[in-house]
This record gives C-alpha cells, structure tokens and sequence, in this order.
C-alpha cells in the first residue's frame, strides 16, 4: 500500500538511500567486515544466510552495502560471526566515519564528498584474505619469517621506488 507521495508506507517519501543510489560508506564498510570474518571462518554466503534466515542473494547485498543492516540483524551476524557487534566497525576510515547518514526525518541529498572518496578497507578484499590464509598455511615458522620480510622489502623498495 502506497502513501499519497507515492512512498510504501511505512516510509516517507526521500528517506533511506541517497537519491545518488550509492551505499553509504558506513554501510560498505560494515558489509566488508561482515565479508572479512565470513571469509575468515571459511563460511559461505549460503550457510551464513541459512544460519540467519536470509537467503544468500541477501548476504551478498549485504556485504556490498546495497542493503543497510539493521540493529537486531547485526546482533545475529555478531553471534553467529562470534565476534562482538564493535568489530563490525573497527578501523573504519575517517572519510567514512564522517559520512552524513541519512535517516527517516531527512530528505536532502548525501555528502557527496565523503561518499566519493572513500576507498574499501584493503584488508576487506579477497586477494588479502587469501595471501593471508596462504601465508599461514606454511608450518614452518622460519619459512612463514623469511615470507614475511620478503614481502616487507619488496613493499619498501616499491615505496622508495615511487617517492623518486
């Protein structure tokens, strides 16, 4: 059922997502911290539904930051996650930390400025979770030591490289 606005009631017309259509930087990075420890406990986007009655369509959106998680559905994440409801928003960048969000008494556009200049976590991205998974699948220690300043020295020449 549709208000004279034409909004689904229940909402006000020009509430929730920006009319750019881009997810909040909040939003993205809570989503890419709910994908990091998933990813980390070797869960897939089916079971982690499953496990919370969402289907894995959901998951995805979720974890792209298309779709804002609720309060009640990010205790269940943190649950199910085994992880407390902070870590969904631990070194979360400054740029989007100070993203305005909208809420239901709003109906201006976002802060384009701190949607647009934000950059994903790093940490969040597949290629890192799997180097690190990788990484630790060597049982040597030495070996895993000798990697790790291998790539600390690559990194600094690459650094050094780009300063000239």
């Amino acid at each position: 059922m549709q208000t004279e606005t034409g909004a689904p009631r229940g909402r006000r017309a020009g509430a929730g997502r920006p009319k750019t259509g881009k997810p909040n930087p909040i939003d993205v990075h809570v989503g890419s911290r709910v994908r990091l420890r998933r990813t980390l406990l070797g869960m897939s986007q089916e079971k982690l539904g499953e496990a919370i009655g969402l289907t894995f369509q959901q998951v995805q959106k979720y974890e792209r930051g298309a779709n804002r998680i609720g309060a009640s559905r990010l205790f269940d994440l943190s649950r199910v996650l085994d992880v407390p409801v902070s870590f969904f928003f631990d070194d979360m960048p400054a740029d989007a930390a100070a993203a305005r969000v909208e809420d239901d008494d709003e109906a201006g556009a976002s802060d384009e400025r701190s949607a647009s200049a934000y950059e994903p976590d790093p940490m969040a991205k597949r290629e890192t979770l799997e180097l690190v998974r990788a990484y630790y699948k060597i049982s040597d220690p030495s070996v895993r030591k000798r990697l790790f300043e291998l790539t600390k020295a690559v990194a600094s020449a690459a650094v050094a490289e780009a300063a000239e």
